[in-house]
């Protein structure tokens, strides 16, 4: 006598089949089997729409005919700090230092079919430039604290730009922030810029703004006694003009 016991067959349905009463299953037809079920598979999307998610999520590297190259423009950017200080012997007198310098290098890289792939390169600064209305203030800077002098150059190296548009419109200008690792005195550290951006053609040019603490970066703020006491506080600021290049 044959005996019946369940099977899920090729279509994914319980069935039966026939068992001999030796109680031997005949043999399967694996292959078809699995031919038939790949096939199924595919065709009610338990297999293809994982595929296309994994392709998806890894994107696509822009090659080097949609990037563009900018090279800043010395002469045209500027790079200024401003730090507040008190004047003990005329009355407390508040004033803001500032002091500026033309010494800037450094490039960007532009994509303007999708901006979300442009980065900026190191920003390198020589603050044993900057000059303020002050001779004797620049050169106290540059002897005694930044001692610039001694390391003359700092350094800001991007490591992400947050709130770059999905598409490029000529003349729109563009607000973001610039995280990355600002570098001086041989101190690094974690700074973000918040920075505006336009670019117009050939040219790209932007202002760019951060606060840092002297302290963070190993030297004292200015203090003579009885004379002055500048504030810890300084504000950063790049102006930056950059040309196409090729």
């Amino acid at each position: 006598m044959a005996r019946q016991c369940g099977s899920v067959g090729a279509h994914g349905r319980a069935g039966h089949r026939q068992i001999p009463a030796g109680g031997r299953a005949p043999a399967r037809r694996t292959g078809r089997s699995r031919v038939l079920l790949w096939a199924i598979l595919l065709t009610l999307g338990g297999v293809a729409p994982r595929t296309v998610a994994v392709a998806a999520a890894v994107p696509s590297t822009p090659g080097p005919a949609t990037l563009e190259r900018f090279v800043v423009v010395p002469g045209e950017s500027q790079a200024v700090y401003r730090a507040g200080e008190v004047f003990f012997g005329q009355q407390n007198r508040f004033n803001v230092a500032v002091g500026t310098t033309h010494a800037i290098q450094g490039e960007l890289w532009i994509d303007r079919t999708d901006p979300r792939r442009s980065r900026i390169g190191t920003m390198t600064v020589n603050i044993s430039t900057l000059k303020s209305d002050q001779e004797r203030r620049d050169s106290a800077i540059r002897t005694w604290w930044l001692e610039s002098s001694r390391f003359p150059t700092a350094q800001f190296t991007p490591t992400a730009i947050r709130g770059l548009l999905g598409a490029y419109v000529r003349g729109q200008e563009v607000f973001v922030q610039i995280e990355g690792r600002l570098r001086i005195r041989q101190v690094t550290r974690p700074v973000t810029f918040a920075a505006r951006l336009l670019l117009d053609g050939h040219t790209l040019s932007g202002t760019a703004t951060t606060t840092i603490l002297m302290t963070d970066f190993g030297f004292d703020p200015p203090s003579i006694l009885g004379i002055l006491k500048a504030e810890n506080q300084v504000n950063l600021e790049l102006h930056l003009t950059a040309r196409t290049a090729g």
